[in-house]
């Protein structure tokens, strides 16, 4: 989709949509009124018979019939004036890009507001069309008679800063990009997202300056003792990876993140195998991992002023003769054993690898996406990741950063009375409780890896992958996550 700012005059425009995003007061304000008076009140009419009352994502279109030189008119809910968020206007983007496509219309124009934060707007708009026009139909053999935007205009007033819109375009356009990145690989059958596979998109995709990608096969796993990876690997025929990326500045770091994302390109629980129906998306257990690969993917062009190291394990989750056993200890690099009680609780294996080599490196802090647990969607349902920390101050900015992005996330505690349950009779831990609070005592189990480096573990379990269509998504690898950390390196 080609994005691009123009002055205009809403009355004037030649389009075949012109969108005029509305709060509950700008039913009434001097723009709508001049626009009905060009279509003789029919406007107001509808509004007034089809009940519009300009709600978040609610939409009232309007054929033009040539009254004006716009062949449709869309009015675009943002909500109560007063509530008025900036993800609503990434949703009025994204409403903007499905109504056009659904008259297949190569061009639609949204009328941009008279703010103060009009490149704020301007990005999350730009954001919500790029997001919404997403589509993976690689494997379909239709796949590209789906109608889609092919240009959106952002109409401006005269006066408005074009350099500084330009600049929100861009950071827009890389946020997408790393999205479709992430989505992309968590939507590939997992018999072509192997680890290895993993490994070849990571290495094609973050290249550039400051960035370097270098990929672990199994013996350098063995040689750095990354003993969860190789243990929860045991089952499989595909060797695995450990995917080290590194971001640095082109001047001096202001700080330095670690990024760890879990990459389990398929769980099948291993030994202790899950029912049929819940593998048939278990594709999506590496959704950590590629928002990880998508995040780092735009750095170059994002250029944080930060060093951000970015690690991914990767392997699947299978059974045979070979595979890991309940009752299996597995002794990491730093000497702590865990007891292995249910292969299916592989995630935080390989986790904590990744976390202790982050940890050895002493960043300021680091942050861990990972599709952990099935008690997190119990918790919070499909649209909240589960936020741990052990750093106040780094999940009140996690959660400023989802809040914007329009990524919920919600924290629970990493409840120390629960610790008790992780204790093992034959090793330091083992990898599941009791039975119950199954996300925070996995957190914990995290969390022993971490040492004193601020870190946030968020387990996005629930929002990684969509069973119905959502305006920034279809159905599928939502590339849940990335968004907000990107908007939390913005901020560096």
């Amino acid at each position: 989709m080609e994005i691009k700012l123009r002055e205009i005059t809403p009355a004037r425009v030649r389009s075949a949509l012109l969108a005029v995003p509305v709060t509950d007061r700008g039913l009434e304000d001097r723009l709508v009124r001049t626009l009905d008076r060009g279509l003789h009140g029919r406007l107001g009419a509808l509004v007034k018979k089809s009940g519009f009352k300009a709600k978040s994502g609610g939409s009232l279109l309007v054929a033009t019939h040539g009254a004006m030189p716009a062949g449709h008119l869309l009015l675009v809910g943002l909500g109560k004036h007063e509530d008025k968020r900036l993800h609503d206007w990434r949703v009025a983007g994204a409403v903007t890009a499905r109504e056009a496509a659904r008259l297949w219309a190569d061009e639609a124009t949204f009328m941009l507001p008279l703010d103060q934060q009009v490149d704020a707007v301007v990005s999350a708009v730009a954001e919500g069309a790029l997001l919404n026009g997403y589509r993976f139909t690689r494997y379909r053999s239709n796949g590209n008679s789906a109608a889609a935007l092919r240009t959106l205009v952002l109409g401006r007033t005269a006066g408005t800063r074009s350099a500084v819109l330009a600049r929100a375009v861009k950071r827009a356009r890389l946020a997408a990009s790393a999205v479709a990145l992430a989505r992309d690989l968590v939507n590939e059958p997992p018999s072509t997202a192997t680890a290895a596979y993993l490994a070849e998109q990571a290495l094609a995709s973050c290249q550039g300056q400051g960035l370097e990608v270098e990929v672990w096969g199994k013996r350098k796993i063995q040689q750095m003792k990354l003993a969860g990876l190789l243990a929860v690997n045991q089952g499989s025929r595909e060797e695995p990876r450990f995917i080290h990326m590194r971001y640095r500045p082109k001047g001096p770091a202001r700080k330095k993140l670690a990024l760890i994302g879990k990459g389990i390109t398929f769980d099948s629980g291993g030994l202790s195998l899950k029912p049929a129906r819940s593998m048939e998306t278990m594709k999506l257990d590496m959704a950590g991992g590629a928002a990880v690969i998508g995040v780092m993917s735009v750095l170059p062009e994002l250029a944080p002023e930060a060093e951000v190291l970015g690690l991914v394990p990767a392997t699947d989750n299978l059974p045979d003769g070979g595979a890991q056993k309940p009752g299996d200890i597995i002794r990491y690099r730093s000497g702590k054993t865990v007891e292995v009680m249910n292969t299916d609780a592989e995630g935080r294996l390989i986790l904590a690898d990744a976390l202790t080599l982050a940890a050895a490196e002493k960043p300021d802090c680091m942050i861990n996406l990972a599709t952990l647990t099935g008690a997190c969607i119990v918790a919070l349902g499909n649209e909240l990741a589960g936020l741990f920390s052990n750093d106040d101050a780094l999940a009140d900015r996690l959660m400023a950063c989802g809040r914007d992005a329009g990524e919920g996330l919600w924290r629970l505690p990493l409840a120390a009375e629960y610790r008790e349950d992780i204790k093992s009779n034959v090793a330091d831990i083992k990898n599941v409780g009791g039975g119950s609070a199954g996300a925070i005592t996995a957190a914990l189990f995290l969390q022993e890896f971490v040492g004193e480096v601020p870190w946030a573990h968020l387990d996005i379990a629930g929002p990684a992958f969509a069973s119905k269509e959502h305006l920034t998504h279809p159905k599928g690898g939502t590339g849940f996550g990335v968004r907000t950390l990107l908007n939390l390196l913005s901020e560096i």
